[in-house]
């Protein structure tokens, strides 16, 4: 409690008044005489030293776990602003593109705003265990929020489309249209082979109306 309590201040040194202020009227944790008592066992424990000039601060350990804790913060938030840059270039690059064959063809399958849900999906959540375009099928499943990942199957001799994530079932299968999953399973079907990922997307194109969309 401590340490997180050091998390939000964010000050190397505070005075006892000001500490039970921010924990009482500001952070709203304690009653003051609460605070004084959290602040009286916070020291009594180790967890807080009183320096020369009487203000407070972290135990070497804790301030110690604090910095640690802050390096990994740096670490998470360059990802995220990385992965963001990388998602904005995909976006970019795809409606660059668009007169791609493969972009025209999957673009069909796509409502306003898939493509910019489907970049958002991890790379890592959707494992390809079949991807035959001469053979006809495609095989996948995609790690979603529920313990079983969803399935996709693409039978090009069936004519069959298979998946079972909720956006798909209420929304996408009636009427013949990629959900997240399927559009960012194509885009990493394109990195692997965009001719075979090209030749699946004519495939249901060019027999749309005898495909089924099917859970």
């Amino acid at each position: 409690m401590t340490l997180y309590i050091w998390k939000i201040i964010e000050l190397p040194f505070i005075s006892l008044s000001d500490l039970i202020y921010k924990l009482s009227f500001e952070l709203n944790l304690f009653s003051p005489k609460d605070a004084k008592e959290f602040i009286k066992k916070a020291l009594h424990n180790g967890f807080l030293i009183i320096n020369n000039d009487n203000k407070l601060s972290l135990s070497d350990a804790l301030n110690l776990e604090l910095k640690n804790w802050h390096r990994k913060r740096r670490v998470e938030i360059l990802k995220k602003v990385n992965n963001s840059m990388s998602i904005a270039q995909n976006i970019d690059a795809f409606k660059k593109n668009s007169s791609s064959k493969f972009n025209i063809l999957l673009k069909a399958f796509l409502d306003s705003g898939t493509i910019n849900r489907a970049v958002l999906v991890s790379d890592s959540a959707i494992s390809i265990n079949i991807f035959d375009p001469y053979g006809k099928i495609i095989k996948a499943e995609v790690k979603g929020s529920q313990k079983t990942p969803y399935i996709i199957e693409i039978s090009s001799e069936e004519k069959v489309l298979k998946h079972d994530c909720n956006d798909f079932l209420t929304k996408r299968a009636q009427n013949k249209k990629f959900c997240k999953h399927l559009a960012k399973l194509f885009l990493l079907l394109k990195e692997k082979d965009e001719k075979g990922a090209t030749i699946f997307l004519e495939n249901i194109t060019n027999d749309i109306n005898k495909w089924d969309f099917v859970i």
